[in-house]
């Protein structure tokens, strides 16, 4: 296995699609073929395509991508692609010197007992399964021989939903690589004909603008992206790539009536989307937790989120606004008009906004539900106007009433179906599953508002997409006696820009004529729509049967099916869940859906240590422990020799500050004595504090010139949320208040409660996410107990960093923003292998070595050299101030 290389293979993945060719892998791959630009360390990608079908909305992706090994030796190849999260992989398999690998799916307890089996021989069986925003990874990895060529092909499927009166198909691209025959290929086909057709990249140059062909007659659009070798490149002579930034195709379908109706094969599809409608006034309630976990960048973003909407509520609109920490507040007394004035005393409101106290998150909703109710009971608001309620909290409740299957059914009762209600979750250190069936029941939906620099962007824009009601109570009716197992037909809003879909199948496969009413409340009065179709129109307008791919209707039927299903179990209970789980899984099973329900075994050839794996589909309510459980991954072959961008403290105490803009990273040494207690990080803002005491080894080395030091001791703690975590070789401790928790590293664990999440992996390591601010793995370091000099100790790595306020500091944390330094008169050293040179940095001259720290995160026994520049003198010119200045008095 020495001699492999870690490839991976760009993918190009429409629809909110991103993929990122040889992820941090590529960064070490700086050797090129001089003879071949396309060469990359022996692998050559010959092709790289996207090919999307998209029919009424459908759509039917399919990746293909291929690679020849140039090489004398079995090499690694991996396949990495980012799917959106609303799509259902369908297919996949790699070809080998002209044999096919497929995947089978399967029933997720039967892959999981495969799966275990593998792991019981000892192999290492695993596809990733974590979720970005929008999309969730798919890899795969196979050893392949001198000569060889592979080729991987995945198929998936999604419906694509309607916002802003668009459809949209996203494309990340971003290769850094030359490819010989790129291409992604959109061919569209609507039956209703296409009204507006775009396509553009980020990264378009004008020379790359002519790269771009479309084409639109009436029913058909095509969009194709294919560069030649030159035109890929970043100048005339140069093997770097341009291709590097986002590309998105949009469009809309011409509206001459208010719906659409498609029926083939015994399936019909009804999409309905009225225009011209005048706009509803709406009520809102906003509902804002101001407890002390929003406090720093949360809460500046929710302000300045709230302040742009105010700047789009309309005059006819009613609004108010409720704050909970431990108690409850309002600004008015009831919902009041949105005149300039009110809007100029709600700016200086939202203003004010500070936080404090607990998350009295019951209370808070309640008072919200209850405001609104009265608005209506007292005629306060329009009779014709549509009510929501939208929540923003980023923890768990814990005052007043905090169960939370208590606190579903007060606002279920108090709601009683009359107005949805939008749950927005804010981070990780929450219970989205709570937040998600809790808005189900009430005919909403929660969303993640993810902690970066644009959440105030990700608020604005989720209330833009409900901030223009056009009907209400809308009702489609269709015969009993024709129709079976149809989709959802009964939707509280109809949002400007949107778009109702539904879909089913009759009950005589050879019936071709259906009649629908449509019904809904109106600004001015109750609106009705008839539509009738028959099977003879829809194939006139389906003669163009190239851009058809099989029995499109009858999928996307089971898609929906499926996705509602979905939908359904999450807020059922007992019985009800277990049927809508079965219905689920025959029909995944069934049409061959990657769902949360089933399972993709990939099977691989047996030479070369290849191992089969599992693809899962993961949860929104479960992204938290993905993302917890991304930071130490346990599929190694995920891995390449360079871990991504991190700072870490290790060893006798080697400090490793990774500077991404750089490629590169500083290291220093602390020579410090021991039970000396060194200051890490502290971040006054978020409250978290990390410090690490220092142990020697047994006995003192006498040949030694500087006694070796190691870390035997970390505090961590958050003083907002009162808790601190206790780790030594021999256990880990949690304090809460004053209430604490043990555990040893002989266990397995994942803890979450508020403030905290917890994993420890068994004689490994830990990973702890505090708050919401960064998150840290501790590696446990293991010695021969009757080592004459050595003992135990422990490593730590941050990770997220960026979490953390600009107010950070320590002798890692500082390190937390930007750095820069330049490097001058590299000239050989006192060790021939390890050049000096000068850098300066800090407005400081110093004379730096070229050397190798250890990275123990994936592997704790041997680890992985990290090249660095060393500063020497306890990193004298690099840290502020000496290093004396950041011993404190103790762990705490």
């Amino acid at each position: 296995m020495e001699n492999h290389l870690l490839v991976c293979i760009l993918l190009l993945i429409p629809a909110f699609a991103s993929s990122d060719f040889l992820v941090t892998r590529v960064r070490n791959i700086k050797k090129r073929n001089a003879d071949n630009d396309l060469v990359v360390d022996g692998i050559e990608i010959c092709s790289m395509k996207t090919d999307s079908k998209i029919t009424s909305r459908f759509a039917h992706n399919v990746i293909t991508s291929q690679a020849v090994n140039r090489g004398n030796v079995h090499k690694e190849v991996f396949f990495d692609v980012e799917l959106p999260k609303t799509a259902f992989i369908t297919n996949f398999s790699m070809t080998i010197d002209g044999v096919t690998y497929p995947g089978t799916i399967k029933e997720k307890e039967v892959a999981k007992k495969q799966y275990e089996k593998a792991v019981s021989r000892g192999e290492t069986a695993g596809l990733v399964k974590a979720s970005g925003r929008k999309t969730e990874k798919f890899t795969v990895s196979v050893n392949i021989e001198a000569a060889s060529k592979v080729t991987f092909e995945l198929a998936y499927e999604e419906l694509l939903k309607r916002q802003f009166g668009r459809y949209e198909m996203f494309i990340k691209v971003k290769p850094k690589q030359l490819v010989k025959d790129f291409e992604i290929e959109v061919n569209i086909f609507e039956p209703q004909g296409i009204t507006e057709l775009e396509a553009e990249g980020t990264f378009i140059t004008n020379e790359l603008q002519n790269t771009i062909k479309k084409t639109l007659s009436e029913k058909k659009g095509h969009i194709s992206f294919k560069p030649t070798l030159d035109q890929q490149r970043t100048c005339a002579n140069c093997s770097q790539s341009a291709l590097d930034g986002d590309f998105t195709v949009r469009y809309d379908v011409k509206r001459t009536t208010s719906d659409n109706l498609q029926i083939v094969n015994g399936y019909f599809v009804h999409f309905f989307a009225p225009t011209n409608l005048p706009k509803l006034p709406k009520n809102v309630i906003f509902i804002i937790d101001i407890s002390g976990s929003m406090s720093g960048r949360e809460i500046e973003q929710t302000k300045e989120a709230l302040l742009k909407i105010l700047d789009d509520v309309k005059e006819d609109d009613f609004f108010n606004f409720i704050l909970f920490g431990s108690e409850v507040h309002t600004w008015k007394e009831t919902l009041i008009k949105a005149t300039p004035e009110n809007l100029d005393e709600a700016r200086k409101f939202v203003r004010g906004i500070y936080t404090h106290g607990m998350t009295n998150l019951h209370g808070g909703i309640m008072r919200g539900i209850d405001m609104l109710n009265a608005a209506h009971e007292g005629n306060l608001v329009p009779k014709r106007s549509a009510s929501i309620v939208i929540m923003l909290t980023d923890g768990y409740p814990n005052v007043g009433i905090s169960n939370t299957q208590e606190i579903q059914a007060h606002v279920k009762k108090a709601i009683e179906g009359k107005y949805p209600l939008y749950n927005l979750g804010f981070g990780y250190d929450l219970d989205y599953n709570f937040l998600e069936k809790m808005a189900l029941e009430n005919k909403g939906l929660a969303r993640r508002i993810y902690p970066d620099s644009d959440a105030a962007l990700q608020l604005q824009g989720f209330y833009d997409e409900v901030s223009n009601p056009m009907l209400t109570d809308v009702e489609l009716n269709y015969p009993e006696n024709e129709i079976s197992d149809l989709t959802r037909t009964s939707f509280k809003h109809f949002y400007d820009g949107s778009e109702i879909v539904v879909a089913g199948r009759f009950i005589d496969d050879n019936q071709n004529h259906l009649t629908v009413d449509v019904r809904g409340e109106g600004a001015n009065d109750a609106l009705s729509y008839t539509t009738q179709q028959d099977a003879e129109q829809t194939a006139k307008a389906f003669q163009e049967q190239e851009y058809i791919f099989g029995e499109y209707i009858e999928r996307l039927w089971a898609y929906l099916t499926i996705e509602q299903l979905l939908e359904k179990r999450i807020a059922a209970t007992g019985e009800e869940k277990e049927n809508l789980t079965a219905e689920a899984l025959d029909l995944s099973l069934k049409y061959k859906f990657v769902t949360p329900l089933t399972s993709m075994v990939v099977t691989k050839p047996e030479d070369y240590d290849n191992k089969d794996a599992i693809a899962d589909k993961p949860i929104e309510a479960e992204a938290q422990a993905a993302t917890a459980a991304r930071l130490v991954p346990q599929v190694s072959y995920l891995y390449s020799s360079q871990p991504t961008w991190y700072t870490s403290v290790d060893g006798d105490p080697h400090f490793i500050i990774s500077v991404p803009e750089k490629e590169d990273a500083i290291c220093f040494n602390i020579n410090e004595n021991p039970g000396a207690v060194l200051n890490l990080i502290t971040d006054p803002v978020t409250g978290i504090t990390v410090n690490g005491e220092l142990i020697g080894d047994k006995r003192a080395n006498s040949d030694a010139k500087i006694q070796n030091t190691y870390f035997g001791k970390l505090g961590i703690a958050n003083k907002r949320l009162d808790l601190k975590l206790t780790v030594t070789p021999e256990k880990i401790t949690i304090q809460n208040g004053s209430e604490k928790t043990g555990f040893t590293w002989l266990d397995s664990v994942t803890l979450q409660q508020e403030g905290l999440t917890l994993i420890i992996n068994r004689k490994k390591n830990l990973v702890l996410t505090m708050g919401s601010g960064a998150s840290f793995v501790i590696v446990l370091h293991q010695v021969w107990k009757k080592h004459p000099l050595h003992q135990d100790f422990l490593g730590l790595y941050t990770l997220e960093s960026d979490k953390l306020s600009e107010q950070t500091h320590g002798l890692l944390g500082q390190f937390f923003h930007p750095i820069d330094f330049t490097i001058l008169e590299i000239h050989p050293g006192s060790d021939p292998k390890k050049p000096d040179a000068t850098m300066i940095v800090k407005n400081n001259e110093l004379t730096v070595t070229r050397g190798w720290q250890r990275d123990y995160r994936i592997d704790p026994k041997r680890g992985v050299d990290i090249p660095c520049w060393f500063v020497h003198n306890n990193g004298a010119g690099l840290i502020d101030g000496v290093h004396t200045d950041y011993i404190v008095s103790s762990l705490f």
